[in-house]
């Protein structure tokens, strides 16, 4: 058949996405992937590849935002290929993958692997107030009795006047 190498959009790898402070990570979900490419610029990834059935998956996204396509990689198993992205500004939370707002029935959130990092510094320095106060308090407490307070001398005290 005379058509081109990409003429059958119609199948895309399912894929699941998610956020970091530097990275985002793509989860290319293909078994058995073979004749994989992965194309990732600094505006958008394509990937490819065929499954196990030999089917041609085809998968092109336009990211949210500029990445360093330089310091961005992808590693393969059995049952998928993920990608990993670094993030042109870090830090910087990203609502969505994709440049428009229209999400692919195709791609959805990771959530065994989301975090809302976002507001994590917050989160933390919480942590540290709380625990602060509780260290204040600990320390306001009168100090320890004096060795000689203790009830040990007298028993030995006892002890040696038998």
């Amino acid at each position: 058949m005379p058509l081109g190498r990409w003429s059958s959009h119609g199948t895309h790898a399912r894929t699941l996405w998610y956020d970091r402070p530097k990275y985002v990570f793509m989860e290319f979900c293909v078994e058995d992937s073979t004749d994989v490419h992965v194309l990732i610029e600094d505006h958008r990834i394509v990937f490819s590849c065929r499954n196990g059935d030999g089917v041609e998956l085809y998968n092109e996204i336009e990211f949210y935002a500029k990445v360093n396509s330089k310091d961005s990689q992808d590693k393969r198993s059995g049952r998928s290929i993920t990608c990993f992205v670094r993030k042109w500004k870090e830090k910087v939370a990203w609502p969505r993958l994709t440049k428009e707002d229209i999400k692919p029935v195709w791609l959805s959130v990771d959530f065994d692997n989301w975090r809302d990092w976002e507001g994590d510094e917050e989160v933390e320095l919480a942590h540290v107030e709380h625990y602060a106060e509780l260290l204040k308090k600990v320390s306001t407490k009168r100090p320890p009795p004096a060795m000689d307070d203790l009830d040990d001398d007298s028993d030995s005290a006892d002890a040696t006047s038998n």
